[in-house]
């Protein structure tokens, strides 16, 4: 009960500013809960290890009982009849719903604004932009009104909030986590379900609870995911790390984010890892075309239907008109040419993983940017010709499939933080857990990494 009253007391006084959690549930009722909770406990019977504890899940997901408004005006009053698969794992782990984390209007865009809840801002500086679409999550982890957060990834929405709140974001291997409500069960997606945490082994725990295989999602992996629980930690010796950095000038780069990502390396070496430079072995301008093509496609497939309808298309931001206006215009060759893309690749991306163990990029291209704009038109004098180009560094990651993690990198002169993306080959996940706790606990000293 008390941990309850503490988490409703943070919220009362921190989130009016930050706007990170949002469709609240009755404080009376969430007490009752809680009560209700701590007569379990009294019984001898806990539910596990979250038992008690406060959640709120991103407003792509289900809980039961909750509205589901994906930041939208069209679904600001659907309220959910289930658990998504991964809702309901943390439900059994014992945790008290509280309400959602905010996101942008259908999780597209990394900056965390929708009409229906507003802006979400920064921790560390509330004239700038959380980040997204996992920004509501990042915030509310960063500023203490949860414990941990769940969050979901397509084009570093586990990544760039993380980075830019000083917060871990894990994105896993691809069906670690289930989600049985992909647009096709059997088609694979760009997009991923994954644990935020103020520590690395706070992150593995909640991970351990959210994988594991389900009949319903029927790319899910198989296996124990008490294996990604803590204790974390390994001999880091002779870990071979790739630096990307900014793909060889490819990627315009604000200034000082690759500075403090190469500072932040200087970590890794005293752990006694190989770090050097390396070269992605394929070209970034067809890896951008190939996810642009594929991306498209899948938001197209998704809001196609609002689209289609006068009454909603009226009511989606000019982003999401754009993804499905461009993504029914692609044809079945270009599909094909996209999937063989992805395909090349990933044998590329195994290659380079042939000569390293984890590969090293900046979780963003920019530090935060002001919360009223929309997204950067420019880096460094060069136009971005979409509205996420300015994100390409996280690309390598989704296309790849594998497990990325973000861990702080530290901040600049202005307060601003920014992160970097530690990159393992597919299914290494605990590989990445434990570097970047090896990491953090280096940087810190404790577990605050």
């Amino acid at each position: 009960m008390e941990v309850m009253e503490a988490a409703l007391a943070r919220i009362a006084d921190v989130n009016p500013a930050l706007n990170a959690l949002v469709s609240l549930r009755d404080p009376d009722i969430l007490m009752t809960e809680a009560r209700r909770a701590d007569a379990e406990l009294d019984r001898g019977t806990p539910r596990g290890w979250m038992h008690g504890f406060p959640h709120a899940v991103k407003d792509l997901a289900n809980v039961k009982g909750l509205v589901t408004t994906m930041g939208s005006p069209v679904f600001k009053d659907t309220v959910a009849q289930a658990d998504d698969i991964f809702v309901e794992r943390i439900r059994a782990a014992g945790a008290i719903f509280i309400g959602k984390t905010n996101t942008p209007e259908f999780g597209l865009g990394s900056n965390t604004y929708n009409p229906v809840f507003g802006v979400t801002r920064n921790v560390l500086d509330p004239t700038r932009t959380a980040g997204g679409s996992s920004g509501g999550a990042a915030v509310a982890l960063a500023a203490g009104m949860v414990p941990v957060a769940d969050g979901s990834d397509m084009m570093g929405s586990l990544r760039n909030p993380a980075a830019w709140n000083g917060v871990i974001g894990f994105c896993p291997s691809m069906g670690r986590i289930p989600d049985g409500n992909a647009v096709d069960l059997f088609a694979g997606s760009l997009a991923t379900i994954g644990p935020m945490g103020r520590t690395v082994a706070d992150t593995a725990q909640l991970f351990a609870t959210m994988a594991g295989y389900d009949s319903r999602a029927p790319l899910s992996t198989a296996g124990d995911p008490a294996v990604f629980a803590p204790p974390l930690g390994r001999d880091m010796v002779g870990l071979r790390i790739g630096w990307l950095g900014d793909l060889d000038g490819y990627l315009a780069m604000e200034e000082g984010v690759l500075a403090l990502c190469e500072t932040a390396l200087g970590t890794l070496r005293d752990l006694g890892c190989t770090v050097s430079e390396a070269r992605l072995d394929f070209p970034p301008e067809a890896l951008w075309e190939t996810w642009l093509t594929l991306r498209k496609v899948i938001v197209a497939e998704l809001l196609a239907p609002l689209y289609t309808n006068e009454s909603t298309r009226a009511s989606m931001k000019p982003e999401a008109v754009w993804e499905v206006e461009n993504g029914l215009r692609v044809t079945a060759a270009e599909i094909a040419k996209a999937r063989a893309g992805r395909s090349a690749w990933y044998r590329a991306l195994r290659g380079l993983f042939g000569r390293f163990d984890l590969l090293v990029l900046p979780s963003a291209q920019v530090f935060p940017f002001d919360a009223d704009i929309h997204w950067p038109k420019e880096i460094v004098g060069r136009t971005m010709d979409t509205y996420h180009r300015w994100m390409e560094v996280v690309i390598p990651g989704t296309l790849g499939g594998g497990p990325v993690i973000n861990v702080p990198a530290g901040v600049n002169a202005d307060g601003l933080a920014m992160g970097m993306q530690l990159m393992g080959p597919m299914n290494a996940d605990r590989l990445v857990l434990d570097t970047a706790y090896a990491y953090g606990q280096a940087r810190i000293g404790s577990e605050q990494c």
